[in-house]
């Protein structure tokens, strides 16, 4: 049975959720971003701006056609500094008079042992220029007159990736969503890191959770068991597969995802090539070549 309400987004439209929580969907609809990227405004009036979307002058637009007469938005927070999620945070910023907090740039709480590594491509997405007015730390709180959320650190789809406790629910961005699981794409991607945000997660047991793209998730305690139990079942079945024979990244991607479209086996590669890295830490499995891209790996 499905966590995730049928989809009622329409772009560039404000969508009431609950109380104090509105929805407006960006009109960037693509393979991984599923019907697009979802901006939340929480609150009535002095309110929270959560993920101000992709740089798109017909978003900010609707945003500000969002608010009510006098509304102000208090605070802009980006839960990841992905173009599609912080792209028009500046813009915002200068429109709205309001400004922007983050864990940190687009490179903040990165593994460097993942980025020492240095040949692992990735990069996909990052807004290099995105940079927070003000720092968000883990246990942070920002809050308004009618409203309060709470900053959980959650790296692995990205170093500088938050989750913000709101009451029982979460605004859980890329971290957690219904219709689709993250991808994990080293060297900014990390697939241990990923996995204790996950269980870090899961330990707030959600009721809802709001993400980043796609509706919003009723279940959202059930959905996180669901995505840890997903990606232990494809490190078993990367293990399965290597324990038949040997195989790169790109082959072994190809011999796990037999249900998905073409366009998105470059990504399922990126998620197995970070299930790779996390297993050779663990010392479960070994490259042969140089390149770990390219190269062959094996079980130990």
């Amino acid at each position: 049975m499905s966590t995730e309400l049928p989809s009622r987004l329409i772009a560039g439209i404000a969508e009431p959720l609950c109380p104090g929580l509105r929805r407006v969907l960006a009109p960037n609809p693509s393979p991984l971003t599923g019907p697009g990227t979802n901006s939340y405004i929480l609150g009535e009036g002095r309110v929270a701006l959560i993920d101000p979307g992709p740089d798109d002058a017909r978003h900010l637009a609707a945003l500000q056609a969002a608010l009510a007469p006098g509304e102000r938005v208090e605070a802009i927070i980006v839960t990841h500094a992905h173009r599609d999620h912080s792209g028009l945070a500046a813009q915002a910023a200068a429109a709205l008079k309001a400004p922007v907090l983050a864990y940190g740039d687009a490179l903040a709480g990165a593994n460097p042992a993942l980025a020492a590594l240095g040949d692992l491509g990735g990069g996909e997405g990052l807004d290099h220029a995105f940079r927070p007015d003000v720092i968000l730390g883990d246990g942070e709180t920002v809050s308004g007159p009618d409203w309060s959320l709470t900053a959980i650190h959650t790296p692995g789809h990205l170093g500088n990736h938050l989750c913000l406790h709101w009451g029982e629910d979460v605004f859980s961005g890329d971290q957690a969503m219904g219709w689709a699981t993250s991808i994990v794409s080293p060297p900014d991607g990390d697939m241990a890191a990923y996995m204790a945000s996950l269980e870090r997660l899961a330990a707030l047991a959600p009721r809802h959770l709001f993400p980043g793209h796609g509706a919003e998730v009723l279940q959202g305690a059930g959905r996180v068991a669901e995505l840890i139990a997903h990606r232990r079942g494809r490190e078993s079945q990367i293990l399965t597969e290597l324990a038949a024979s040997d195989g790169g990244a790109a082959a072994l991607a190809a011999r796990i995802y037999l249900d998905i479209p073409a366009p998105l086996l470059p990504a399922a590669t990126r998620n197995v090539l970070s299930h790779l890295l996390d297993l050779e830490e663990k010392r479960v499995v070994r490259l042969r070549g140089e390149s770990r891209i390219e190269g062959i790996w094996s079980l130990i």
